[in-house]
């Protein structure tokens, strides 16, 4: 499998520097890594991975108000506005207030924005083939439950945070 030198040289951190390294750096790492393969796929098709966060939010729940699509991206609002703004002069979405409601504006996708999901969703998909290739289902199985344990744990941490006296 051909390498680049800083792939080269995190596989060595990895197996070689620091095999035992804190298991969040390897995840960093590992996202890291599939960001930059599915970016260099998007821009093949015009796209940025911030401008991917945000379609992939809408083709699941289209016209939701921009902070809703802060919430949901975990970015902060001057980002979903500014990444707004370029999708909209792209013509992938657009604002508008709901009738009956002139405080919000709701973001929708436009014709040519929908259309790009049957497109670029297989990118994310192939990213993801080839993350696993040579895993088996029951190694994939494990990892995936891992991580949704990872998650589990760190989610009920920040509950037990906030309901902790200060």
């Amino acid at each position: 499998m051909p390498t680049n030198d800083s792939t080269k040289a995190l596989l060595l951190h990895w197996r070689e520097t620091l095999p035992k390294d804190r298991l969040a750096h390897l995840v960093r790492d590992v996202a890291r890594m599939q960001t930059r393969a599915l970016q260099a796929r998007l821009t093949e098709h015009g796209v940025s991975f911030g401008h991917w966060t945000f379609l992939r939010i809408l083709w699941i729940q289209d016209g939701q108000t921009q902070r809703e699509l802060s919430e949901s991206a975990g970015v902060m609002e001057p980002t979903t506005f500014s990444a707004v703004k370029a999708m909209e002069a792209l013509g992938l979405i657009e604002r508008r207030h709901l009738a009956g409601n002139r405080k919000n504006m709701h973001v929708f996708l436009t014709d040519k924005g929908r259309a790009l999901e049957p497109v670029l969703v297989p990118l994310a998909e192939e990213v993801n083939d080839v993350s696993v290739r040579g895993m088996s289902p029951r190694t994939i199985a494990a990892v995936r439950k891992a991580l949704l344990g990872i998650i589990e744990n760190l989610a009920a941490e920040e509950v037990n945070d906030v309901n902790e006296p200060g």
